[in-house]
């Protein structure tokens, strides 16, 4: 069992985007001045909270549905491979694009490996 991959780490990263899709859903002033930035329209900004949800709850189902879980992960890398293209197509300062690339690499080896069968 990897540190990583088990249960409690998904459970810990599904607290994590909770916590995400509250702050962008108030929104945080950093987050908002991040989406202005980035020029997200309002549409992309309403929608990013219920994304966010939706990808906490997959990441809770790690135990119970592996396979879930697996796809949760390779969306969420998709998301941050648009998030870190997103920091880079408006030439946003590096540092403002590693939680991104960060998170970009964390999900693609969770989609990679998978979560723990054990519970």
């Amino acid at each position: 069992m990897s540190v990583l991959t088990s249960p409690k780490a998904y459970a810990a990263l599904a607290a994590m985007q909770a916590g995400d899709a509250v702050a962008c859903a108030i929104p945080v002033l950093y987050i908002a001045k991040s989406f202005d930035t980035l020029g997200l329209s309002p549409g992309v900004r309403r929608i990013l909270p219920v994304v966010k949800v939706a990808s906490a709850v997959g990441l809770l189902s790690a135990a119970r549905f592996p396979w879930l879980a697996r796809l949760t992960t390779f969306m969420l890398t998709i998301y941050f491979v648009l998030a870190v293209g997103a920091h880079v197509r408006v030439k946003d300062r590096p540092v403002n694009a590693i939680p991104a690339a960060g998170l970009l690499a964390t999900f693609a080896f969770l989609t990679v490996k998978g979560p723990d069968a054990s519970g």
